[in-house]
Formats: structure tokens, sequence, C-alpha cells
């Protein structure tokens, strides 16, 4: 098991969905001499899904670390916690990314990419429920719809 223990609290805001869209990233870890570092992180899109932005709120804190963690990552989407905790994603790696319906699975090219960024660490995925008071969470979410606001907006 990996020696550095990191707490990732995430969450993605659209205004419209599709429309402007933002994640929110928070990476919080405790060092050796008990001080508490957090790094936040958060970029807006222009015209994305608020799956892609939960997808990518959890991407870009696993993409953030740099050496092999012990990740504990918070997140209030079901779609994203469901993929792993119901192993809905190894059904559709088995059947081709496809879902149980045979429908192609939405944002293949996300998953695949979170896919690659989890492969190093060890992460446990936690459900947290959204605007509930929950104090990364809540930050999370005013750094995705801040960054959405921002008009300094990407392509995805």
């Amino acid at each position: 098991m990996p020696e550095i223990k990191v707490n990732i609290y995430t969450d993605g805001a659209c205004s419209g969905n599709p429309g402007p869209g933002g994640y929110g990233t928070i990476l919080v870890h405790t060092d050796a001499n008990g001080v508490k570092h957090e790094k936040e992180l958060s970029e807006g899109f222009k015209c994305v899904t608020n799956n892609q932005m939960e997808l990518l709120a959890v991407i870009i804190g696993l993409e953030a670390l740099k050496k092999p963690c012990s990740v504990t990552l918070y997140s209030d989407s079901k779609y994203v916690i469901d993929a792993f905790e119901k192993k809905w994603i190894d059904n559709w790696i088995k059947k081709g990314w496809k879902t149980a319906g045979k429908t192609p699975v939405k944002n293949v090219d996300l998953w695949k990419r979170l896919l690659t960024a989890k492969e190093k660490h060890e992460v446990e995925f936690i459900w947290v429920k959204g605007h509930a008071g929950h104090e990364y969470n809540e930050r999370c979410d005013s750094l995705a719809v801040t960054a959405y606001k921002s008009g300094e907006l990407k392509d995805m």
C-alpha cells in the first residue's frame, strides 16, 4: 500500500446540460509532521455536460498526484461512484464499451483517461450528498461554478 495518503474532493457543474461548465477539485494531504496541505484546481469549458465535468474533476485530481498514493476520493456524482462501486466499468470494458442495454457508453474517452490516471494509485470511491453542507463538496461546487462563470472558457 502506498505510504502517501491523499483525500480528493471533486465536483462538476453546468449551466444547461450541455452548456458552459466547470470542475472543482481539492487535494488534501497531511504530511509526516502533521501539516495539512491543500491544492485547489478548477477550469471552465464552453459546451459540456455535467457528467463530463464530474469525470474531469476526478481525472484532474488523480493526474495531479506525482507519486503512487492511497486515495480516498469523494464525489457527489453517482455516475462516477457507481461506475466503480457497482462494477459498471468492468462490464462496459468486457462488452467493448457497451452498456447493459447494448448502447455505446457515453464519455468513453474520459472513462479511459480516468482508468489511466487511476492505475498507479489505490483509490477508494466515496459518495457524498451534494449541496448538503459538506465543507469540501461545497467548496468544489463553488470552484466549478466560478470557473464556468469566469468567461475564460476552453473547448473540451
